[in-house]
């Protein structure tokens, strides 16, 4: 074995056995100034990133920022486009945080004689159980009027760009629409099945709306697959074929529903026991509005669990605060000729939610990104508390919480798509310092779990010495 092949060698045992004691007691700082120390953590940081079977398995980005001293600490792949997943959301809180108000409007109609037209606005929240005050229903049940639904002004499709549209069943792909109602979804509670037999009725199965029980369809034996269950719907039709396998017990589902206008006027006439018919007439200039929810909410709702619905008529809302068609790409393309312009790299960005491969970031510009949203709040307080949070709350409630029982230190939105796990936000350091982070992962194979776990003996280490 030749010298420099022994030096190499040696290099890279040492690299493995400081990797397997764990980046956090690399080296000491102990009697070393900032700079020195700085360097050392920057070396430290690059270490771990180099010597990571994981992430040298996959395409990782990586950013990590500090605001107070406008520079970059370190940062691997940053100009490198990424497949964001759920990150996505971040740029639609951001196009929230610009757009709307702080009550979002939840109908925007006109009253004419004995007539009223409403015309639906994208809020998410109507007779959604976890949202809804109650301020729409009573509106509309207690007007004297009679009552006209129009959604001439709705521009778009119920299924985004690059999704999976196989997904049209699952609860996580629920289509967008002009005026959602039960979040646009139908709610199927089997409360008892007693035969030991698979069979075609529908007894014990409780459904919201119940409209929805007319929908029904009875499933036949050969529809089932190893005695699974089977309730699926056609793509464009919103007829349910149910058919309950033999060992099913109790169970509480959600299948989304196809928006069609005429399938609104229904579901009203039967929620507000009263008619309410469909008319093809344009949105007028200047109509009167109705408020709902606190936007806040809303947001909340979307970061911390991921919540790709109320993500997709985030937009569609704020479409409308623009006096424009409900449109998605109208509010994005509207977002990235103002308030993004100043992005290190143009987004490649088409939904609300971050379901679409077709979404492309990269990890400086989420850096960017970060630092607007940071400038949109008068405390980390106000803006922590929508996130989510390690350890805590959200979808990172099992994850990056402290080790040593300490408060939490990661605020962050994460996104998740077979094969991609992103994460990007604000870590507090037991310095006091706040940073900012984007951590995007592509392409691996397995479990997104071996990722979390290199991603937060990262983040750890940041915790710990910067």
């Amino acid at each position: 074995m030749n010298d420099v092949v022994k030096n190499r060698t040696v290099v890279a045992l040492l690299l493995t056995i400081m990797a397997t004691l764990g980046i956090m007691s690399c080296r000491s700082s102990e009697g070393l100034t900032k700079e020195e120390t700085g360097s050392t953590n920057r070396t430290n940081l690059a270490m771990a990133f180099d010597t990571s079977d994981v992430f040298s398995g996959n395409f990782t980005g990586f950013a990590l920022y500090d605001p107070a001293v406008d520079s970059m600490i370190y940062a691997q792949n940053e100009r490198r486009y990424f497949t964001p997943a759920s990150n996505t959301k971040l740029f639609t809180f951001y196009t929230g945080l610009k757009l709307l108000p702080e009550k979002l409007p939840a109908l925007q109609y006109v009253e004419r004689g004995d007539s009223l037209v409403f015309w639906g606005t994208g809020d998410p929240s109507f007779l959604r159980s976890d949202l809804d005050n109650g301020l729409i229903f009573e509106f509309l049940k207690n007007s004297t009027k009679e009552l006209y639904y129009s959604d001439s002004h709705y521009r778009d499709e119920g299924l985004g760009p690059g999704w999976a549209w196989g997904d049209y069943q699952y609860a996580y792909s629920a289509e967008k629409s002009p005026f959602p109602m039960y979040g646009n979804m139908v709610e199927f509670k089997m409360q008892e099945v007693t035969t030991t037999s698979i069979r075609g009725d529908s007894s014990g199965l409780n459904i919201n709306p119940p409209l929805f029980r007319e929908y029904l369809e009875k499933g036949t034996p050969k529809d089932a697959q190893n005695g699974q269950l089977v309730l699926e719907r056609p793509f464009s039709r919103n007829t349910f074929r149910y058919l309950p396998a033999s060992d099913t017990s109790t169970f509480t589902i959600h299948k989304p529903y196809h928006y069609t206008p005429q399938l609104i006027v229904e579901m009203l006439s039967d929620t507000l026991d009263k008619p309410v018919q469909y008319v093809k007439e344009q949105l007028p200039e200047n109509p009167q509005k109705l408020y709902s929810v606190n936007a806040d909410t809303l947001y909340k709702k979307m970061l911390q669990p991921s919540d790709n619905f109320i993500a997709e008529q985030l937009l569609l809302a704020s479409s409308s605060e623009l006096e424009k068609p409900l449109n998605t790409a109208t509010v994005i393309d509207t977002m990235k000729e103002t308030h993004l312009s100043g992005m290190p790299d143009e987004p490649q960005w088409v939904d609300g939610s971050g379901l679409s491969r077709y979404n492309m970031f990269t990890p400086r510009s989420m850096i960017w990104l970060l630092q607007q949203i940071d400038k949109e709040f008068k405390s980390d307080k106000n803006l922590f508390e929508l996130l989510a949070i390690g350890g805590e709350k959200g979808t990172i409630r099992h994850w990056y919480g402290a080790r040593d029982g300490g408060p939490p230190y990661i605020f962050a939105k994460t996104g998740t798509l077979s094969n991609n796990h992103c994460l990007s936000g604000y870590i507090l350091t037991e310095s006091g310092n706040k940073l900012l982070f984007s951590f995007m992962n592509n392409h691996y194979v397995g479990s997104s779990s071996m990722v979390k776990r290199e991603m937060e003996k990262v983040l750890w280490f940041i915790h710990q010495q910067f």
